[in-house]
């Protein structure tokens, strides 16, 4: 979670949710239940995923999935707007290349939020989503988006 005030970003909280060893559809209200127990506590004004890949294993893409759906059934029940982004759009945002590497994006994240330390890869990848969204992303800033269009991670 960032805080963007004018053109500063600062870094508010970042973590994880383990989902307890159990059958899936106790996993998925874990995630939901902790979500809307984050929520909550910060109360963001927006919410900003990654978009899912396809991998190679449709086990894996199909959990994950499942796994997103639980996060936006937990931004939509409390009423926040959320843009979604891919990760070549967050790369792009972050670092200036789609094609950046995971040790690029930690990097990136610390500097552009002042953090002592790296954070872990996939804070990293979540605050990177949320950086992306606060420098314009989807919704530049809060400027209308109708009649653009995205064209290699980029509004044209």
């Amino acid at each position: 979670m960032i805080q963007k005030t004018g053109k500063r970003l600062e870094y508010v909280a970042s973590g994880c949710i383990r989902s307890p060893d159990a059958e899936l559809p106790m996993r998925i209200r874990h995630i939901l239940e902790g979500l809307g127990e984050i929520i909550a506590r910060h109360q963001p004004q927006q919410v900003a995923l990654e978009e899912v890949f396809v991998n190679v294993n449709p086990k894996s893409t199909l959990l994950l999935g499942q796994a997103r759906g639980a996060a936006i059934c937990a931004v939509v029940t409390h009423n926040l707007p959320l843009a979604e982004y891919t990760a070549l759009q967050i790369k792009q945002a972050v670092v200036g290349t789609g094609h950046a590497r995971k040790e690029q994006v930690q990097d990136m994240v610390k500097r552009l939020l002042k953090l002592e330390g790296d954070p872990s890869p996939d804070a990293a990848d979540a605050l990177a989503c949320a950086i992306c969204h606060a420098h314009g992303g989807l919704g530049l800033g809060r400027l209308s988006t109708r009649g653009y269009r995205m064209k290699r991670g980029r509004l044209v």
